[in-house]
């Protein structure tokens, strides 16, 4: 990609805060690139596909890597990693062999800070809506289903969408099966099989002002309408 020739232009304009990012990893490079090269070289390294991504171990790390490995061997430990494999791709310099064998380890990804703040956000909402809901008369919950048709009929959490929302979902899975929070949810299929990340949105946006005025409250049947509504469309 660098050896290409650059005839393509365009206008781009950052945040302060990101410019100095940008100004602070070129500092750190041999030949201090400009602003332009910096930023064009930060793009081709992000577009780099996770299996691209080259491996590398300090000597101390390749070290203590081999000393594991050994440990491992003497103990007869079982695991998924095989600690003769490792020791191959070090002693022979192909350490770019790990990530294709073990690339749920050296993916390169890491979930954004955005997308868990949205997650968050989405199962706490979910968490009063369903605890609310639970509350509610048979006439509430027969109100909802009429007045936030088709919404109104199954109010639970489905999750994402494994297709087009992984990131979402994956975080959701962290989040109840891992770290322990929303146990609610612990034991459903978050599949949902189509995307609702969109609707999530437009659900919050009503359901925020709504929740800071709760103090000590469920949410009613009127409020869960609203808020299921929300999940429609816009017309």
């Amino acid at each position: 990609m660098g050896t290409a020739a650059k005839t393509e232009r365009f206008e781009l304009r950052l945040y302060p805060g990101i410019l100095d990012d940008v100004d602070a990893w070129r500092g750190q490079q041999a030949d201090i690139p400009s602003r332009a090269e910096a930023v064009r070289r930060l793009i081709e390294a992000a577009l780099v596909t996770p299996k691209e991504r080259e491996i590398r171990f300090s000597d101390g790390e390749k070290l203590i890597t081999l000393m594991l490995c050994e440990l491992y061997k003497h103990l007869q430990m079982k695991s998924e990693i095989d600690p003769s494999f490792v020791e191959a791709t070090i002693h022979r310099g192909h350490l770019w062999a790990l990530g294709w064998e073990y690339d749920g380890i050296f993916h390169g990804h890491e979930s954004g800070k955005d997308k868990r703040y949205e997650v968050l956000k989405f199962l706490d909402m979910w968490s009063f809506i369903e605890r609310g809901y639970g509350k509610l008369s048979k006439k509430d919950k027969d109100r909802i289903a009429a007045e936030a048709d088709p919404f109104g009929k199954h109010v639970v959490f489905t999750g994402f969408d494994g297709n087009y929302e992984g990131e979402y979902l994956g975080i959701a899975g962290f989040l109840i099966n891992e770290l322990k929070r929303f146990s609610e949810f612990r034991g459903r299929d978050l599949n949902s099989h189509c995307p609702l990340a969109s609707a999530y949105r437009r659900m919050f946006k009503v359901f925020e002002p709504i929740c800071n005025n709760l103090i000590g409250q469920e949410l009613g049947a009127s409020q869960i309408i609203d808020i299921l509504k929300a999940k429609g469309y816009p017309k």
